[in-house]
């Protein structure tokens, strides 16, 4: 069987792996995700993408690094954007994404080499509420919400690295959440200033999130003091998000790391069980 090409792109340090559709039509994706996602016997990732285009439009699977399904990624989708947009010399481009939660529409503001800077159009916010969630023997006030994808956003002081391990994957299993959930601790800093740690579902800890420094913009200037626009800052660094009329949109670089091919033999869809919907890979 031929090597399987890939190449490998983060944003802020949230990463991802992309493969073309057509090279994958015959694989269990869950399984492949699982393998080359791995930190220590795989490539590794927090996710992986397949992706197809046609001209300015493309289109994209998700998978966690656990092999689950995800609807989009705001990271991922601005990384993929940098992928395709790799060898377009002109500054200013634009590319519209396709994914399970939309279509995400990109542009690109700037570029220095492989990192590119982008604005992102992620859509609006849906059922966004606050709630009293019991986990862990404590007593959590949440902020949840949709952001094509589910949000679970927790706002004050940060927990430290224990408490924040523990809730992240108590919250993200809660039964308050029937396809688990991505999960934010969000503190305002100032009106124009958030910082944030991330718990991703399907994958556990993440240095940035897209979505989540949407979501956690949302609850905050809902439920927290903040303003509509400000800088979300992530352990990964800071982005741009701010809440419009009609979109949310989210500015930050992207950036292509590498080319590559993966040498072992790839899951075929008809030999592999499914994989099980709530483990994590890489949490320490």
């Amino acid at each position: 069987m031929s090597a399987l090409r890939f190449a490998k792109a983060h944003a802020y340090g949230n990463d991802f792996l992309y493969v073309s559709r057509s090279a994958v039509s015959s694989l269990s994706l869950s399984a492949l995700a699982l393998e080359m996602c791995d930190r220590h016997t795989g490539v590794g990732a927090d996710g992986l993408i397949v992706y197809a285009c046609d001209g300015a439009r493309v289109s994209m699977e998700l998978l966690n690094a656990d092999g689950s399904i995800a609807e989009v990624s705001g990271n991922g989708v601005r990384a993929l954007g940098a992928l395709v947009l790799l060898r377009e010399v002109d500054a200013h481009r634009e590319v519209t994404v396709d994914t399970a939660a939309g279509p995400k529409h990109l542009v690109r503001l700037a570029r220095d080499g492989a990192r590119q800077l982008f604005r992102a159009s992620m859509g609006l916010p849906s059922n966004v509420r606050q709630t009293t969630l019991q986990v862990e023997g404590e007593v959590v006030e949440a902020v949840v919400l949709s952001f094509g994808n589910p949000q679970c956003v927790v706002l004050g002081p940060l927990p430290d690295r224990d408490r924040f391990l523990r809730l992240g994957a108590a919250l993200e299993r809660h039964m308050a959440f029937p396809d688990r959930t991505n999960v934010e601790f969000a503190q305002v800093e100032a009106p124009d200033r958030l910082r944030i740690l991330v718990w991703e579902r399907g994958c556990g800890p993440t240095q940035s999130s897209g979505t989540g420094s949407c979501a956690a913009l949302v609850a905050a200037a809902s439920h927290g003091g903040a303003a509509r626009e400000a800088d979300v800052i992530a352990p990964g660094g800071s982005q741009r998000v701010a809440w419009g009329d009609e979109t949310v949109f989210l500015t930050g670089w992207a950036e292509v790391l590498c080319e590559g091919e993966w040498l072992r033999p790839t899951p075929l869809a008809s030999s592999v069980e499914a994989l099980p919907p709530n483990r994590h890979v890489g949490v320490q």
